[in-house]
Parts: C-alpha cells; sequence; structure tokens
C-alpha cells in the first residue's frame, strides 16, 4: 500500500467555521487529522466532528457516473457528454416553452463547498432564470431582513474580547459559528470579570456555563427579549451618547418599550423577574457586549421579531464599534443578494436577500398557476429531507418537468431526480468558504485538492461550465484575446478583462465562466476552479481599500496571489474599530433603530398570543437539536457516530412519568403531519412539556453488506410547511405540537 506521510492542509466541512485541519493520507484513506496551527482564524482549534470526515470522503455510496431515469423510475449510467447535451437541451426547451424563470435553482454549495455556486449563476443567467433558494431561507432571512434595514450589513460578535456574551437559541458549544468557540467559552466561564448569558429553553452545555440562563418556556423569547430591552429603557440604562450620535429612530422605541409590563412579561416567558432585570443591568454595566441568536429562536414563533429585540439589547447600550462588541464586516463574496424585499409569482411569498422561502417552493410547483416551477436544479443540497414537511417536498419534486441534481452521493433528492451529476468531493476539488464573518481580521481560505477526483466525477466548475458551453451563448472569438493576457500575466489579464467586459456587456452576465475558462487554465494544477476568486479578490479591493492593504496585499492581484500562494488561509481585510461606522450603509451613516412594523408586533406582545399546542398535541417538539455527534446530511455514513446512534428523544422526567416510559424504551411522536418512533433518552436539561430530537438522522445509507439502513428520525417527516413566520417565511422547526405514546420498553 502507497503511504503518503506529508501533512496536507485543508478545513472541516461540518460548520460554518470551517476550521482549518491537516490531514495525512493512505492511499485515498483520511487516516489522521488535526486542527491546522497555520489557519488564521481557527489556530489550530477543531471539535470532534473533524476527526470523522473520511466518513465523508469515503462514503460507499459515493456517485461515480452520471444518472438518467428511466421511465420506470430506474436509473441507469451514461456518458458525460449524453447527460449534457440532454440536460442543456431539455432546459432550452423549458426556456423556450414557459421561460427561463421557470427555472429555479436551489442550494450554491453546502456547508464549506462554495465554489460550485459561484459558477452556477453564469448557467442561470444564461438560461433566464431568476428565482432561488438554499438553507439560509430556513434559517437566516428574518434576520438579514431586519439587518438590511437597521445598518444594511450582517453583524458578528467579538466574542473573544466580550465583557459580556448573551446567546439567545445558541449553544456554541455543540455548535461552533465563531472561531475557537469552546476555548473562548471556557475562557469567558472562569474569568469572573467577564459573563455570559443564555437564553434558551433548553439547559444546554453552554448554559451549563452560563452566569444568567434565562430558561423560557418554548416560544416565549419574545417576551423575554421586550422585557430586557424595557428594563434599559425604564432604568435608564441606555447609552445616551451613543444613541444621539449613532442613532435615528431611538424615540419610537423607547415610548413602546416604555409601556412593556416587565413583570407580566416575566411571568408570561417564565424567567423569574430579578433574573430578567439583573441580566438587562449587567448588560448595561459592561464596557463590551456581544450577542449571537441562532436557530432556536430563527426556527420558532416571533422569529423576525426575536431578531429586531435581540439587537436592541446592544444598540441601547452601544455597544458597537469597539472592542469586545458588535461589528459589521467584510465580506470576500456576498452570501446572498442585498436587493429589497420581492414576492414570488405564484404565493407571493415575500423574497428576502435573494432567496424564496424554502417552504413555499413545494407550493409554487403543485398548482396549475401559469407562472409556476416548471424545473429546479439542486447543488450540494437536499431539500427532500431538510425542508419542512418532506412527503409535500417531495410530491413537488415529483411533479416537475426537469430535476437536475448535483451531488455526491444519491440523496433522498437525487432519487427523484432526472438526472444526476456526480461531483468531486470537498477534498478532490479546489474549494473554500465565504462564511468570512470575522471582525476587525476577516480570513479566507483557497483549500487545495488532497485526493485526485474519484474516477468518473467532475468538480461543480467544470459542470457548470459545460452546460454554459452546450447552451452556445459565447463566441469563441470574444474569449480568444483573454485567454492570451492571461498566457502574459495577471497585469496583462486585468487590463484585457476589464476591457472585454466594457465592449461586450453579455460577457457581464456569464462571468464566472469566462474567468474560469480563460484564466482557470493559467492556474497552479488543481486549482482551476479558484478562477472566479480573481473577480472576487478585485472587488474585496475596491470595497474595502484599507482594510486590504493593512492586511498586507496592495490591490486585488496581489490579495488573489496571497490566496493562491497560502493553503491554510489568509487575512483579507484588517478593519480598524472606527470602521464600522463607515460600513453602515446608510447614507447617514446611522443606524436606523425605527421599524414600524417590528414596533407593532412588539406592542401586539403584551395581547399575548394563543399557543400552538393544543389537547391532541400538548407538547412542543424541537425538531434539528445539534449535539456531539450530529451534522448535516453530508455524513450519510452512520458508524461515524460513537454515540447516541439512534438519535434519541429527550424528554424531561416529568414527561417520560406521564408517558409511562424509561431510557431505552420506544415511543411514537405524533404530529400534524406524520409520526415516527424513536428511543427515549430522560433528560434535566429539558423542561416540561418539551422534547427534542437530533438533526442529520434519518438519511439513508447502503451499508457493505448491501442493506439499506436510515437511523432514526427524519426530522421534518414532522414538521409542516405552514407553519412559518409571517415575514421572512423561516419555519418553525423548533416548535412543532406533538404528542407521545408508548411503544414497547427495551426490556420487554
Amino acid at each position: 500500500m502507497a503511504v503518503q506521510s506529508d501533512w496536507h492542509p485543508t478545513a472541516c466541512i461540518l460548520c460554518e467555521c470551517n476550521c482549518g485541519i491537516v490531514v495525512a493520507l493512505q492511499d485515498r484513506t483520511i487516516t489522521k487529522i488535526r486542527g491546522d496551527k497555520a489557519h488564521p482564524a481557527s489556530q489550530g482549534y477543531t471539535c470532534n466532528k473533524a476527526l470523522r470526515l473520511d466518513h465523508y470522503q469515503n462514503n460507499p455510496n459515493r456517485l461515480t457516473a452520471p444518472l438518467r431515469r428511466r421511465d420506470d423510475g430506474s436509473y441507469e449510467e451514461i456518458d458525460w457528454e449524453t447527460a449534457i447535451s440532454e440536460i442543456a437541451e431539455r432546459f432550452t426547451t423549458v426556456r423556450d416553452q414557459h421561460g427561463g424563470d421557470k427555472v429555479f435553482y436551489y442550494g450554491g454549495g453546502g456547508q464549506g463547498n462554495h465554489l460550485g455556486g459561484a459558477y452556477s449563476g453564469a448557467f442561470l443567467k444564461a438560461i433566464g432564470s431568476r428565482y432561488r433558494s438554499n438553507a439560509l431561507a430556513q434559517e437566516k432571512t428574518g434576520e438579514f431582513w431586519i439587518d438590511a434595514q437597521l445598518y444594511g450589513g450582517h453583524t458578528r460578535g467579538e466574542f473573544e474580547h466580550a465583557e459580556v456574551s448573551v446567546f439567545i437559541g445558541k449553544n456554541p458549544w455543540m455548535s461552533q459559528s465563531f472561531p475557537r468557540a469552546r476555548v473562548v467559552l471556557n475562557e469567558i466561564a472562569k474569568d469572573p470579570a467577564r459573563s455570559m448569558i443564555v437564553i434558551d429553553p433548553v439547559r444546554t452545555d453552554t448554559a451549563e456555563l452560563a452566569d444568567f440562563h434565562l430558561r423560557v418556556r418554548p416560544g416565549t423569547d419574545a417576551w423575554c427579549l421586550a422585557a430586557l430591552a424595557a428594563v434599559l429603557v425604564q432604568e435608564d440604562l441606555c447609552d445616551e451618547e451613543f444613541l444621539a450620535a449613532r442613532v435615528t429612530g431611538a424615540a419610537g422605541v423607547r415610548a413602546v418599550l416604555a409601556d412593556v409590563d416587565v413583570a407580566a412579561y416575566a411571568t408570561r416567558c417564565g424567567v423569574d423577574e430579578t433574573l430578567i432585570r439583573g441580566a438587562a443591568r449587567r448588560i448595561a454595566a459592561a464596557a463590551s457586549v456581544s450577542v449571537f441568536e441562532d436557530l432556536g429562536i430563527q426556527q420558532a414563533p416571533n422569529s423576525t421579531l426575536c431578531s429586531y429585540l435581540n439587537k436592541l439589547l446592544w444598540i441601547l447600550t452601544g455597544n458597537f464599534a469597539k472592542r469586545g462588541t458588535q461589528h459589521l464586516h467584510s465580506s470576500f463574496a456576498p452570501l446572498f443578494s442585498a436587493g429589497g424585499v420581492g414576492r414570488t409569482p405564484v404565493t407571493g411569498a415575500p423574497i428576502i436577500s435573494g432567496l424564496v422561502p424554502s417552504n413555499v417552493v413545494p407550493d409554487e410547483i403543485l398548482t396549475d398557476h401559469p407562472e409556476r416551477i416548471r424545473a429546479m436544479i439542486v447543488e450540494s443540497s437536499n431539500p427532500a429531507h431538510s425542508v419542512a414537511d418532506s412527503a409535500h417536498v417531495r410530491s413537488a419534486l415529483a411533479a416537475l418537468d426537469l430535476l437536475v441534481v448535483i451531488d455526491v452521493a444519491m440523496t433522498e433528492t437525487a432519487r427523484l431526480a432526472h438526472y444526476v451529476l456526480p461531483a468531486a468531493s470537498q477534498f478532490e476539488k479546489a474549494e473554500a468558504t465565504f462564511f468570512n464573518l470575522e471582525f476587525p481580521h476577516n480570513t479566507f481560505q483557497l483549500r487545495r485538492p488532497v485526493l485526485d477526483p474519484l474516477p468518473g466525477t467532475l468538480p461543480e466548475p467544470e459542470i457548470w461550465a459545460r452546460l454554459v458551453r452546450a447552451l452556445g451563448v459565447v463566441d469563441e472569438a470574444d474569449l480568444h484575446p483573454l485567454r492570451v493576457a492571461a498566457r502574459a500575466g495577471l497585469e496583462a489579464y486585468t487590463a484585457a478583462f476589464f476591457t472585454a467586459v466594457s465592449a461586450n456587456p453579455a460577457l457581464g452576465r456569464i462571468l464566472p465562466f469566462v474567468l474560469y475558462d480563460t484564466l482557470g487554465p493559467t492556474l497552479p494544477a488543481g486549482l482551476s476552479g479558484a478562477a472566479a476568486l480573481w473577480g472576487l479578490a478585485q472587488k474585496t479591493a475596491m470595497a474595502y481599500p484599507e482594510a486590504v492593504r493593512r492586511a498586507g496585499h496592495a490591490d486585488g492581484n496581489a490579495l488573489f496571489l496571497a490566496i493562491l500562494d497560502h493553503p491554510s488561509g489568509v487575512t483579507f481585510t484588517e478593519h480598524e474599530y472606527v470602521d464600522d461606522v463607515a460600513l453602515i450603509s446608510h447614507a447617514d451613516r446611522r443606524i436606523a433603530l425605527d421599524i414600524p412594523e417590528m414596533l407593532a408586533e412588539t406592542r401586539a406582545l403584551a395581547a399575548g398570543r394563543s399557543p400552538l399546542t393544543s389537547t391532541e398535541f400538548p407538547l412542543v417538539l424541537s425538531a434539528g437539536e445539534r449535539r456531539a455527534y450530529t451534522a448535516n446530511d453530508i455524513l450519510r455514513d452512520p458508524s461515524w457516530r460513537k454515540r447516541d446512534q439512534d438519535g434519541a428523544l429527550r424528554i424531561s422526567p416529568e414527561d417520560a412519568d406521564v408517558a409511562g416510559v424509561a431510557t431505552g424504551d420506544l415511543v411514537r411522536i405524533t404530529t400534524a403531519s406524520g409520526s415516527a418512533v424513536a428511543t427515549v433518552e430522560i433528560s434535566d436539561a429539558m423542561q416540561c412539556g418539551h422534547i427534542a430530537l437530533p438533526n442529520g438522522f434519518g438519511v439513508d445509507h447502503i451499508g457493505a453488506d448491501g442493506r439499506a439502513v436510515a437511523p432514526g428520525v427524519a426530522p421534518n417527516e414532522l414538521t409542516a410547511s405552514q407553519w412559518r413566520d409571517e415575514y421572512a417565511g423561516t419555519p418553525w422547526h423548533k416548535h412543532v405540537p406533538a404528542r407521545l405514546e408508548r411503544v414497547v420498553a427495551a426490556s420487554s
């Protein structure tokens, strides 16, 4: 057996942190993994999940040839030339008969798998596609909408230096999401001068470390957050100097919060009023505060309102643009469109930051409306498993005229496709993540391939390039001068590129393809997929010229070369704290605090709201809890899990008594959408009336013995698409009315 003893830099692909790792190889097996100390953000840190990445790379269910569905539903292998020509022809037919806007795109890359998404735009624009969605529309669009109105960008806390850290519906001990999360959390917990505030119905690992655990009743975060903000106003704890200098619309917000009955809201959310007041005073007294919201509120009732209210905590106290506080940050590539809110053509659902709510997509298909979706491309995503009400999603996908899936494995979505195109894995191609969210130092890593692509597979940039070529939308004569210039070096290419695009605006519609086809061949071996990063480096240098120069890059070309030359990643911007103010997109560079819809929603809290639970469904199911051995479904091989192999349903001792079950027993969970059987784990971490299933379970896998297994419960067999936020359409996965019935005890 050939042994490769060198360590190769790459990254973990299981959460947005994408920590740098180094791997050792034996043949095509990743034998050892450790943190990469040269990575500028993670600095050698990694969690236990990264150590299991060979289960992704060497998944026995990998695809190795393009597949075409037969009339009987089975699949046959076809060659790449046939697949590309047929797919291009069928998409062209949809465009010509119904319009290119009837072609819908879902995806843009899984966790850490973003370069393919950068190239998809060329094909989509060429075919006339307009609408898209991805996992962010399941989580973040409510926050995006609030951010756009407050200051026009995205903020992230500087938890490493914060005196007070606030986590709302967030358990970073398990879900990470900022550099070196567990190290930072331990440092906070051990420092008596610092404090941690957690708002969560579950006594999570992070809550165990907290000074203040505001253990709200499920679904009542809005009342808790409104009470906290009200204490700041009613006890005169706001930073008046900051509000006068940096904020507009504070008066209207004060007026609403002045009327909040803090005691009544405390009762409503189930948190002692004294604890709420103590937490608010600690925030107000701190020299620096950082706040992180996550799925616990973003996938629950009042999610957009909660995003607004939690941002009031740090804005009213002036925790912005200084060390240890909230910061706007640079971006190497946009994760979403900067456009305003539009509406979908069939259901009229809001399109926020360019993303259609995932949960309305089936209803945009299953209709006789003339503007309905006719065809879809799904790239590195699995909506048949990840979107609410999986049965409804499957029906919609099966009704399409054309469904094409690009992925590494035969996912639940791929099993419904007309064509399945096998992609190279994340360790077999140039890859990158666009989750670049840190301040003042922001980092970017171009990951080099550590293995050759599996025979029969192609990297996504090459798949998209072949599809664009098959459409015949570009003339070779337009590309020839750019090919010649690329061989002469980046300086010559830069001049030729801007000249060509100015002279021929049609090239601007397919820029990623142009870069891949002309600059790509001149890049180092295995890095042709990095060509699109040249354009992004130019934009970054123009958007943040001083910050790019502080990071050591004279211009866009210098930044691009640094990215190519540093496989462990580079710092691409280095900001000063005063830059935060300049990053506010409003013309007056002030935070616009008064959002009328959110103030109306805040007022409406006083009247209370009817619970979603009922006598038929008395419990609240949180579908998709993150645990030590759960991950997104790119880890399909269940053998990676060392614990909790069946994905136990966590319930409180009180609920276990009512159901008459013990740990290890089986229960049937029933919701309005479906039912499933799970193993019980009794846990003091859960409140009475609150139960939780983990994420990442219920995906099918063909074992070495040829048998198909799908351990655990697929959470979205139990969720419903109509349970979603009225402003953003984000689903209420964390608040699903349910009931339990004992099936059989493990001991019987």
